[in-house]
């Protein structure tokens, strides 16, 4: 691995990619049937006021037929309560704003085949998250659902997430692990929401799998 200031040698490499997965994995050589395409989550905190307004980490039903866990209410370590996140297609791989742009990310989407069957197949469904990014009231609508005392001021500016999703040529969303390898290399290129909270059993099972793979 060469980086700016040093080359690290190793025997065996694990790569987590995350936004970068596909193009690390292209770097080895690796036939790919899959990209991945940014999906932006965005969040708002709620006003102090209303840290104890849940005691429960609060979900919606999920859609079977999406990956995203939907805007949902969070009791964060420091005592505040989070709303979110939506999910708006990025334009940018590391785009964590609503204006970021990058015409390397959008042309290599656009000329992905399974973007555009992705894009049909789930059309109005993005239009909606589309709409709800633009329009505040749009989402404190979703979220009135779990707290219906809420009122717009009560949704105040919090740091939006990248979604690194998979996606098969043939447009089909990837819903679990995806791995791809070579001789001597193994790479994540999807992982499963919730990935974050569940990371301490993850990296386990990517041990075991790497012990059995590599013979370690």
């Amino acid at each position: 691995i060469n980086t700016a200031s040093t080359i690290v040698e190793s025997s065996y490499l694990i790569v987590c990619g995350g936004l970068m997965a596909d193009r690390l994995a292209k770097m080895m050589a690796i036939d790919l049937d899959f990209r991945i395409i940014p999906f932006r989550g965005e969040y708002y905190q709620l006003s102090p006021q209303f840290n104890n307004i849940v005691s429960h980490l609060i979900y919606p039903i999920p859609d079977p037929d999406l990956p995203f866990l939907g805007v949902h209410l969070t009791m964060m370590v420091d005592g505040t309560v989070t709303v979110g996140p939506n999910a708006v297609l990025g334009w940018k791989r590391e785009g964590y704003g609503k204006l970021n742009f990058s015409p390397r990310d959008v042309s290599e989407m656009a000329a992905f085949p399974g973007f555009w069957k992705v894009l049909k197949a789930n059309l109005s469904t993005g239009f909606k998250e589309f709409l709800d990014s633009l329009y505040k009231p749009g989402y404190l609508k979703r979220v009135r659902k779990y707290c219906p005392q809420l009122k717009l001021s009560d949704l105040t500016p919090y740091p939006a997430g990248i979604r690194a999703q998979a996606v098969m040529s043939d447009g089909e969303l990837v819903h679990d692990f995806l791995f791809s390898e070579t001789e001597r290399s193994l790479h994540v290129c999807n992982a499963p929401s919730p990935a974050a909270t569940s990371a301490l059993p993850i990296g386990a099972y990517l041990c075991d799998k790497a012990a059995v793979k590599f013979r370690l």
